[in-house]
């Protein structure tokens, strides 16, 4: 006998057709509750993919845009890449066990439908053998992975709860304004989570009795090829073909709910997380959209106000969201008792798509301006939501109407009249020059490199030492460069994360200007900030430019033999990341063959700790006791290193008032230029 089986064993004519009614009945329940979702999307602005579109083709890619949905589905869907990069001791291989099982009790499906609808059964022989196999074992990575996401769930929730009573009890007064909305807790949980759970955990065993029923009343000498199935048919013995259609029904009904409840459940991002990472926005970690004048004529504002002026695919993302916290475990201002959640940002949000509320009074304007910008939370988010986009192009709103005050407007108007966000006069730009004989280029020299120095490196006494550092070694290796002193304005970063977007931009057509002017086509900076917006954000406006941070530069310059690196004793420097390096832009390698010997934190590279200076958050004042910048430095002093090395002035500034904060031990605040300068100073023969 050919291996194979019989579909609908037992299973009457009536009752067939009832199967299919009750089938059709479930999905187009789901499909009606999906396209109310889908309608709400359609109030935002159509995604750049389907632009120039008209009607139903706003939501179909463009020939170019589709090239890259199936890479996308590739590497973040069915490669799981995200979701493998974080929890790695529990979250991350419990859901890869629930992602994987579930995929192959889908593909299993599929073909076992196509075998059986399609012109020619295919589902038989050794294929049948294989078939059967295969997806009997793989079917119990599913059941134990649900099994698993149910007793952790259980006990996150249990510590959540815990958290969240000390809080009120004042246990711990920092915390205290998390307990709004429940913001203090990272994993949202709810009774429906465990019904869901419970749901998808009766599917998988009760697939292994439907199973074992078939096995049970239609034995087969080829059983063997189901080894769960098999196994439990041995234990439970021969049954009637009444019981087995009773086994076959309570499996339907429990598919069919599982289809008419998804959408209103949490476990809908298995669908949603696919749409929202095939036709993600290809832009850089670093890079926010622009706004252009037409648009605002055309919309008579600035920023978003309500959630229909957020692109389809950001409103589209919100649904892709599971709530499970990994954004608010890694965000710096949560972690040190701010009100800003980022997964409670994106629920507020989806609620006020849903009511049609004004954003910034449902997520509160607290918890907006809170926000580093450091990026965490999108480097953690497993469906790609982009949190940061979201929150700025509220803030630019927010601005645009005149809702920001205190020394972040200071600063603001100080960039304005200045270009200088510490207000310092352009005059003041080349006084750390002076005694250095400093090329500029208004003085016609040549140079393969502009060394753009930025305002905390012209202005701030601990940056000016790094400024110095760096101009230092680029003679000791012959590089040609020059600066531009008082012609260099500021980039216009801090303004456009603050949400002064046309600020930004007068000041990067500013700086353009003056590029082109000089034929500027290389760039090295020693601030990440600046890095960042010249590499990810100029080329909007027309800026094309090779930029390296110094970190990379000197890294070459080392590799070439041209520097040596610096070599202190093992155990005695500890390096800290900046976000816009290590994180924004994926430079990590480059800082660390600077200096040998260099120790790491707990949290580096991409998963760094922010020092709370990005996003503006540099001008804004903020309580002692909630400076991401102490949480950092706690981290930093406890690996026993007495010399902190750093990349970044923003970082610099930052960590020198925390250190002092958190130890009376005499700890090192030194650039990696500066330690590189001095091994160049006497190198060894």
């Amino acid at each position: 006998m050919q291996p194979t089986r019989q579909e609908f064993l037992h299973i009457s004519s009536a009752e067939k057709v009832l199967f299919y009614v009750l089938t059709f009945a479930s999905l187009a329940y789901m499909a009606w509750q999906v396209w109310q979702r889908v309608k709400l999307w359609r109030q935002g602005k159509p995604v750049e993919w389907s632009q120039a579109r008209e009607g139903w083709r706003y939501w179909v890619p463009t020939r170019e845009a589709f090239r890259g949905w199936a890479g996308n589905v590739g590497k973040y869907i069915l490669g799981q890449k995200k979701v493998r990069t974080s929890r790695k001791k529990s979250g991350a291989p419990m859901h890869l066990l629930i992602f994987y099982g579930f995929l192959s009790l889908f593909v299993a499906t599929t073909l076992l439908a196509i075998a059986t609808y399609g012109p020619y059964n295919f589902h038989r022989g050794n294929y049948y053998l294989v078939y059967e196999m295969t997806f009997d074992i793989l079917g119990l990575l599913f059941v134990v992975g649900i099994g698993w996401a149910f007793f952790r769930r259980l006990r996150l929730t249990a510590e959540g709860n815990r958290i969240v009573a000390a809080t009120a009890a004042k246990e711990d007064p920092i915390y205290a304004g998390q307990l709004v909305q429940n913001r203090r807790a990272p994993l949202s949980s709810a009774p429906s989570d465990f019904w869901t759970l419970g749901l998808l955990f009766l599917l998988g065993v009760n697939g292994y009795w439907l199973e074992a029923a078939r096995i049970s009343v239609n034995p087969q000498p080829f059983d063997w090829a189901s080894p769960v199935g098999y196994a439990w048919a041995q234990l439970q013995g021969p049954i009637t073909p009444e019981m087995y259609k009773f086994v076959w029904w309570f499996h339907i009904i429990g598919v069919l709910v599982f289809f008419a409840v998804l959408p209103k459940m949490r476990i809908k991002h298995v669908l949603m997380a696919i749409f929202t990472a095939a036709g993600k926005p290809e832009q850089p970690m670093g890079e926010l959209k622009p706004i252009s004048m037409e648009e605002v004529e055309q919309t008579e504002q600035i920023g978003v106000k309500l959630p229909k002026d957020y692109s389809r695919w950001h409103l589209m993302s919100l649904d892709a969201c599971m709530e499970c916290g990994r954004c608010t475990e890694v965000c710096p201002a949560w972690n040190v008792g701010k009100v800003l959640n980022p997964k409670q940002v994106v629920q507020d949000i989806r609620g006020a798509l849903a009511t049609g509320e004004e954003v910034a009074p449902r997520v509160t304007e607290e918890a907006l301006w809170q926000c580093t910008t450091c990026n965490a939370c999108v480097e953690a988010c497993p469906v790609l939501i982009r949190h940061v986009d979201l929150i700025v192009d509220v803030r630019r709103n927010l601005v645009s109407e005149g809702q920001l005050s205190g020394s972040a407007a200071t600063m603001l108007r100080q960039t304005a009249s200045t270009s200088n966000a510490w207000g310092a006069p352009a005059s003041q730009r080349e006084d750390w020059m002076k005694g250095l004989d400093i090329p500029l280029c208004r003085d016609g020299v040549e140079f393969d490199y502009l060394f753009w120095v930025g305002c905390a490196g012209a202005t701030d006494p601990g940056a000016v030492k790094t400024t110095k550092a760096v101009a230092d070694l680029l003679k000791k290796a012959g590089v040609k460069f020059a600066c531009l002193g008082k012609e260099e304005a500021c980039t216009g970063d801090p303004a456009r994360r603050v949400g002064e977007e046309f600020l930004y931009q007068d000041k990067a057509a500013q700086n353009i200007s003056v590029f082109e002017r000089y034929g500027v086509k290389k760039v090295v900076t020693h601030c990440p900030h600046c890095f960042n917006t010249f590499k990810n954000e100029y080329g909007q406006f027309g800026g094309q430019l090779e930029v390296v941070h110094h970190t990379q530069l000197l890294q070459q310059l080392v590799s070439k033999g041209d520097l040596v690196a610096a070599k202190p004793n093992r155990g005695e420097v500890v390096f800290h990341d900046p976000c816009y390096l290590g994180r924004v832009n994926e430079e990590s390698e480059a800082p660390r063959t600077l200096v040998e010997n260099l120790v790491d934190p707990p949290h580096h590279g991409r998963k760094t700790l922010c020092c709370g200076a990005g996003g503006g958050r540099m001008w804004m004042e903020e309580p002692a006791d909630q400076r991401p910048s102490n949480r950092r430095a706690e981290e930093l002093v406890a690996t026993g290193a007495k010399t902190v090395a750093l990349g970044c002035p923003f970082c610099k500034i930052m960590l020198d008032s925390s250190i002092k904060q958190v130890t009376q031990d005499e700890i090192r605040l030194v650039d990696l230029a500066e330690m590189l300068q001095e091994a160049n100073a006497n190198p060894p023969v």
